[in-house]
């Protein structure tokens, strides 16, 4: 964990869907319960940011396996 309580990923590797969106829940908590010095809101905020950039890959990814999964059978048919 880091100073702010999030964890590292740069020496765990990319993070998969889940991972991020779980870091992303508690990063938004940690950020809705206040208390903290405007230095680690900035911090946490940025997190939140890179976290929300990770899940929308995944999600972008998945659409588009979900297309071209849903294109395929109607290409063969032709």
């Amino acid at each position: 964990m880091t100073d702010d309580g999030t964890a590292a990923s740069a020496a765990t590797g990319p993070l998969g869907y889940e991972q991020a969106r779980d870091e992303l829940i508690e990063v938004v908590r940690r950020l809705e319960a206040g208390g903290t010095s405007l230095e680690d809101s900035l911090a946490l905020w940025e997190r939140g940011e890179e976290l929300a950039k990770v899940c929308r890959h995944w999600l972008e990814g998945a659409r588009a396996r979900l297309d071209a999964a849903l294109a395929g059978p109607a290409e063969d048919e032709e």
